[in-house]
Parts: structure tokens; sequence; C-alpha cells
């Protein structure tokens, strides 16, 4: 791509920085990650679906359904429904998750790519009048390449992100990825961004004794 190709607004950001590359990512997201999330809601709607007809399967055909309430048997039919309306409401919201999770999904698999331009100083993601600008200190260096005959998918770590408590362990740091999905010429974009990065450390070098 050349600059004469960018929306107006980019150039503007952009203004008079030198420009290491400009590219343009077919996808928001790589395929794998869209498709994982699909296969969970799935897996999901699948569990939900089973557990649905376990419970309400009886008043399908017009029969009751029984089950306990703090111990103790409670019968249920269409007619006298009004046990069904906790037990329902928990089960809706299961419902809920699940075509939440597969509706995510979706989005993730259709959702464009935006503009990606690299200077020498940040990293600039524009997309639909949206900028987001990422200092090339803020990266971490660890980068996932996932790519076939020079086209592919990037993933950039960053230095921000988010405490992820967990059960029985020690809370973990999940950091915020940048995906630079869909593109080609992965190689060589991964090796600007390198250098860049590594320009930028702000680690101090240990130095030998």
């Amino acid at each position: 791509m050349n600059t004469t190709e960018l929306p107006v607004d980019l150039k503007k950001i952009i203004e008079n920085e030198k420009i290491d590359f400009l590219i343009k990512a077919k996808r928001k997201y790589p395929l794998k990650k869209a498709l994982g999330t699909i296969a969970l809601g799935i897996g999901m709607a699948a569990f939900v679906s089973l557990f649905v007809f376990g419970f309400f399967g009886p008043l399908f055909s017009h029969d009751e359904v029984h089950f306990k309430v703090n111990g103790n048997p409670v019968t249920a039919t269409l007619e006298d429904y009004d046990e069904l309306i906790i037990p329902g409401i928990i089960i809706g919201f299961f419902v809920l998750a699940a075509l939440w999770v597969n509706l995510y999904g979706i989005y993730l698999l259709v959702k464009k790519g935006g503009y990606f331009v690299a200077t020498e100083t940040r990293l600039i993601q524009y997309q639909n009048g949206n900028a987001i600008m990422t200092d090339w200190e803020q990266f971490t260096g660890n980068v996932k390449i996932n790519a076939k005959n020079n086209f592919g998918n990037l993933e950039y770590e960053l230095r921000t992100g988010r405490i992820e408590g967990r059960k029985n362990q020690p809370d973990k740091f999940v950091p915020d990825i940048i995906y630079i999905a869909g593109i080609e010429n992965v190689y060589d974009i991964e090796k600007k961004c390198k250098i860049r990065i590594k320009e930028n450390d702000p680690t101090p070098a240990v130095l030998p004794y």
C-alpha cells in the first residue's frame, strides 16, 4: 500500500512521521480464535440442550416433572408451573450464555481488519474512524506467528493487561494482545516490528560481571 490509499483521518495522525510499513489486514482476529470461540459456544449449547430436555422433557409429553427444592420433593406440570419459574430462570441464564458465546464467535469470524501503520516510535491501528496508538516500548517482544506461504497472522503481547484470579492458585497476569491478522509478507512485517521493539525496549540491559 501507499499513503494515497489511506483514509484522510489516518493521514492526519501520521503527519510527517517516517513510515516503516503500512498494511491493511483482511481480518480483525485470527481465524483460529473465531473458530475456537464458536466451537466453545456449540459445546455449551449442546450441554445446555441436554439439560433442558432432561429436565423439561416430560412437559413436552404433558407429563409431570419431579425434582427437589431444599430437599423436599416437588411436582410441576404445564398447568401448575409455579415451581418451574426459578429453575427456568437459572437454565435460561445458561441458554443466553451459550447464545452469547456463539454470537461473539460469529462476530470474530466476520469482522474485517483495519489499517496498521508502523513508525519509528509507535504502531497505529485504524478502523472505521477509530485509532489506537501503541508505543513500541509497550511491547514485550513476545510474538506468535501463524503463517503459510508468507501469509498469516501475528499476535503481539503487550506489557499492559489484567490480573485474573484462579481458584487455589496464585493470580495470573493476562497481557493485552494486538492481532495483525490476514496479512501478506508476514515475516518481513515481523522483522520490522522486532527492530523497533528492541530499539525501544525500556528494560535495562544486564551487564556481565
